[in-house]
C-alpha cells in the first residue's frame, strides 16, 4: 500500500538506493527533505548535480577531484616518489587523516575479484604501471606501499601489483602494510593509529 504519495515514495526509494542507507534511514531523510525550505531543498539538488558533472579523475592519481590534478597531486610538500596504493579515495582520506604520510597516492577504484566480475582491467592497474616509468624507461618512484584492505580481495590484488611491478625490472621497493590491519577490515572504519602504526611497520613484498 502507498502511505505517502507517489513523490514521497520515489524520494524513499532513491534515497535507500545509496550505500549505507537503509529503508527506515531513507524514509527519515526523506521526511526531512520534505520538511525543509525549498531554496535549502534546491541548493542539496544542485550541489548533487555540480559534483556529477565536475567531479571527475585525477590525471596522475586517478582520485575524485574537481579539477586536473588533485591538491595532493599538485602540492611541492609531498614525497613524489613514494606512492601508496589504496582501493578508494575513502581510503586516501583515512590515511591523510593520520596526518603522518607526506607521499602521493594511487587510487585503484576496486579490486580483483573474480566471483564478482572484476578483473586487473576494471581498476586503475594500467594507469599504476604509467606512473612508474618517465619517458626514458627509469623509475619514477623508489617505494610503492601496498594498502589495499586485508580481504580476499584486496590481498589478491596487492600480489598482483608486485607480480606487475617485477615485470618492469625497475629497482621501485614494493612494501605491504603491516598486520595492525584487522583480516577482514576495511581501511576507512579503522582509526587513525592503528592506520599508522601498519604503515611504520610495512614488509618488504
Amino acid at each position: 500500500m502507498d502511505y505517502y504519495g507517489s513523490s514521497i515514495g520515489r524520494l524513499i526509494e532513491s534515497l535507500s538506493s545509496l550505500p549505507g542507507i537503509g529503508k527506515k534511514s531513507a524514509q527519515r531523510l526523506a521526511f526531512h527533505i520534505a520538511a525543509m525550505p525549498e531554496e535549502q531543498v534546491k541548493a542539496i539538488a544542485d550541489s548533487l548535480v555540480e559534483a556529477r558533472s565536475n567531479v571527475h579523475f585525477c590525471k596522475h592519481c586517478c582520485t575524485l577531484t574537481d579539477g586536473d590534478i588533485c591538491p595532493i597531486c599538485q602540492s611541492s610538500k609531498r614525497n613524489h616518489r613514494q606512492i601508496m596504493v589504496v582501493e578508494n579515495s575513502r581510503d586516501l582520506a583515512a590515511y591523510e587523516k593520520t596526518g603522518r604520510y607526506d607521499g602521493v597516492y594511487h587510487v585503484l577504484h576496486g579490486a580483483i575479484s573474480p566471483m564478482t566480475g572484476v578483473g586487473p582491467n576494471d581498476i586503475k592497474l594500467k594507469e599504476l604501471l604509467m606512473r612508474l616509468q618517465d619517458e626514458d624507461g627509469e623509475a619514477s618512484a623508489d617505494e610503492i606501499i601496498i594498502a589495499t584492505n586485508s580481504s580476499v580481495e584486496g590481498e589478491s590484488t596487492a600480489m598482483y601489483i608486485v607480480k606487475l611491478v617485477k615485470t618492469l625490472e625497475l629497482p621501485i621497493k614494493v612494501t605491504r602494510i603491516a598486520t595492525g590491519v584487522p583480516v577482514g577490515g576495511d581501511i576507512e572504519n579503522i582509526d587513525e593509529v592503528t592506520l599508522e602504526r601498519a604503515l611504520k611497520g610495512r614488509t618488504e613484498l
